[in-house]
């Protein structure tokens, strides 16, 4: 049980970044091409809230809370790194890569630098 609730929350964890990457890209792509539903105000601050707490995190050093679930759960079950099942396998191979920290930190700044540069320069308006 302990394993299906780690690789659950690796799957958030995966949804989440796919949230703040293709939300990044739908906005940027969204915004010249007149698609309302990437101006509406609710939806913007939750996707620049998002990105504003991953570059907190990198830039003070902190690691993610749902990194720190999901490790702390395969420990409980007794797993070392990722060799649970299929979904963490292949999820943690798409969400994890050995780079230094701080290319991380300056991918995470930039991306939260365009999302605000993208909603100061297509408006919102749309509730």
């Amino acid at each position: 049980m302990l394993t299906f609730l780690a690789d659950l929350v690796l799957a958030l964890h995966a949804a989440l970044a796919l949230f703040l990457t293709l939300g990044l890209a739908a906005v940027l792509i969204g915004g010249p091409l007149g698609w309302r539903w990437v101006r509406r105000r609710r939806w913007r601050m939750i996707h620049l809230a998002g990105l504003g707490v991953v570059a907190a995190e990198a830039l003070l050093g902190l690691t993610c809370p749902l990194t720190d679930w999901e490790n702390a759960l395969r420990a409980a079950a007794g797993q070392g790194g990722y060799r649970g099942g299929c979904i963490a396998h292949f999820l943690g191979r798409f969400l994890f890569y050995d780079f230094d920290e701080r290319v991380f930190a300056a991918a995470y700044v930039a991306a939260l630098a365009a999302a605000v540069w993208g909603w100061r320069r297509w408006r919102d308006g749309y509730i």
